[in-house]
């Protein structure tokens, strides 16, 4: 069944209608200026409270199994520079950077309801939400 012009534009417009309201609420959560967008300053902050639930022994590092998911395991390996099998807050917040920049295609500072939608935003999102 071939489907109209019309029916694919309309169901390519419903989708996008729905995603800043979808990245709209991550927004509230994590633009505590209220400006629309999020810095690099607000998403390492909303990292960091991630980073301190995560790390539920409280030795200051996250293995895989507290990460749960978050990376891949050539994205961990790649992160742990120094191979011991945990990030501490330096490494963690430093792909945070890494995934806000992949984030950030118009290189503004900030990332804003659509850029959260991409990719690359929602790989971002799995390290502040």
């Amino acid at each position: 069944m071939a489907l109209s012009r019309r029916t694919v534009l309309l169901s390519l417009a419903l989708s996008l209608a729905a995603v800043p309201a979808w990245s709209a609420s991550f927004l509230a959560q994590l633009d505590p200026d209220k400006d629309g967008t999020v810095d690099l300053a607000e998403a390492k902050n909303a990292a960091g409270k991630l980073f301190d639930k995560l790390d539920r022994d409280k030795d200051g590092t996250l293995d895989a199994r507290e990460l749960r998911g978050r990376m891949s395991k050539g994205e961990f390996a790649a992160a742990n520079p120094d191979n011991d099998g945990t990030l501490d807050r330096a490494e963690y917040l430093a792909v945070v950077e890494t995934r806000f920049r992949a984030a950030n295609p118009d290189n503004d500072g900030t990332l804003d309801a659509r850029e959260f939608a991409t990719p690359a935003g929602k790989k971002l999102l799995k390290l502040l939400k």
